[in-house]
Order: structure tokens, then C-alpha cells, then sequence
């Protein structure tokens, strides 16, 4: 360059031949950006993910965030965000209080349980009769002097 022109340029505007470190410096500073908002847009695209309550919520959530991800529709997303931020009720268990309270009352003072066997070994029917022939039972050592007729 003439030496003259030189003293009007700019810092930034460099001789022929000579390393541009404004170049270099925004080279760096643009992969560390993109770096960062890469990571940043993750952390915020698998937010619901984490959000998620059990293990059916989080399959549901996970496959609405892929969808998301994959067709750019952010109504996926959103519904797993909105998804992940509600929990969902239990209903299993308190059908299954419900089942267990009915089988206590439909079994209470039909049947009796002989202590350390399995709960469904049933010695006796609803009429009181023994049922020897779906279990065999050693009457003497029950102590029962009972003979079942039939």
C-alpha cells in the first residue's frame, strides 16, 4: 500500500500479505456462538423431557418433542411442554384399592385361610365343606375328624 493512503484506513483494514485478526477473532467468536446456541436451543427443545412425571408421560412427551424436532412444528412441542407441566393422575391405583376392597368383601366369612399358606389355597367352599379333592389335606394332622360324604 502507498504509505500515505495508510494514515487515513481504518485499524482493521490490513497491508496485502498480512494475517486479518479481525477475521480470526470473529471466526472464533462465531463457532463458540453457534456452539452455545446450539446448546442452548437443546436445553430448551428437551425441557419437557425433563419436566415429564413417570414413565408413560415421558414416552408421551418424548415422542411429541422428536415430532417436534424433526417436521419444525412447534405445536408438538408446545403440547409436550403444556403435557409435561400437568400431572396426570393415578388411575390405576385406586381401581385397584376398589378391586382388593371388593375381593375382601365378597371373600369375608366365606372362606376360611389356614395360616402360612398361599392366600388362594381355599379349604373350604361358601357352604363350609372341605374341597379335598382340589387340595389333599392331612385330616389328622389338621386335626379335623371330619368325612366328607359324596
Amino acid at each position: 500500500m502507498n504509505p500515505p493512503t495508510q494514515k487515513g484506513l481504518p485499524w482493521f483494514i490490513v497491508t496485502p500479505g498480512a494475517p486479518d485478526w479481525l477475521m480470526v477473532v470473529m471466526l472464533v467468536f462465531l463457532i463458540i456462538f453457534a456452539f452455545s446456541f446450539g446448546l442452548l436451543y437443546l436445553n430448551l427443545h428437551h425441557l419437557p423431557e425433563r419436566r415429564a412425571h413417570g414413565k408413560v408421560q415421558m414416552q408421551i412427551v418424548a415422542v411429541l418433542g422428536l415430532l417436534a424436532m424433526f417436521t419444525h412444528n412447534n405445536i408438538f412441542w408446545i403440547a409436550a411442554l403444556l403435557l409435561a407441566l400437568v400431572r396426570l393422575p393415578n388411575f390405576s391405583m385406586p381401581l385397584n384399592a376398589i378391586a382388593l376392597s371388593l375381593e375382601k368383601l365378597s371373600f369375608q366369612g366365606r372362606f376360611q385361610h389356614k395360616r402360612g399358606e398361599e392366600p388362594n389355597d381355599l379349604r373350604f367352599d361358601d357352604r363350609g365343606s372341605e374341597l379335598t379333592n382340589l387340595l389333599p389335606a392331612n385330616k389328622e394332622a389338621r386335626g379335623d375328624s371330619r368325612r366328607r360324604d359324596g
